[in-house]
């Protein structure tokens, strides 16, 4: 799946980070360590290896949740440890489509969340 900008994605998404400090700062060091990812005082750094094999940077801020807006007004306040684990496992997808897919596996998913067609569909074939 190519990137696509906001403007040309089906569902155009919205993140806002939600200025809180970090919730519990022992799961997301724990997280860090168990995916070998950076930090620094401000952000959580996740390594991402494109099909060139070069890796590009995905900045978290380290706070307690980031709200994604959906169209329609909708927003859902994801947990930052939710967030990094996301980015982690669906590198190749949005970060809206990477969470709705996780908790779509763990059966705690958000049914009203919109999500591109294709990977909805990728998801309910089984594949990844």
């Amino acid at each position: 799946m190519k990137p696509v900008s906001l403007q040309e994605h089906p569902y155009p998404v919205k993140l806002t980070i939600l200025s809180y400090g970090v919730g519990n700062v022992d799961e997301v060091d724990e997280l860090i360590k168990r995916y070998g990812l950076e930090q620094d005082l401000e952000h959580v750094i996740i390594p991402i290896h494109d099909k060139d094999g070069h890796t590009k940077r995905c900045f978290l801020l380290k706070r307690r949740f980031m709200r994604i807006v959906y169209p329609g007004e909708h927003y859902v306040d994801y947990p930052l440890t939710e967030v990094i684990e996301a980015a982690v496992r669906y590198p190749d997808l949005l970060l809206s489509d990477a969470l709705y897919l996780m908790h779509k596996e763990s059966g705690t998913g958000y049914e009203g969340v919109p999500v591109d067609k294709e990977v909805r569909e990728q998801f309910d074939r089984g594949e990844k």
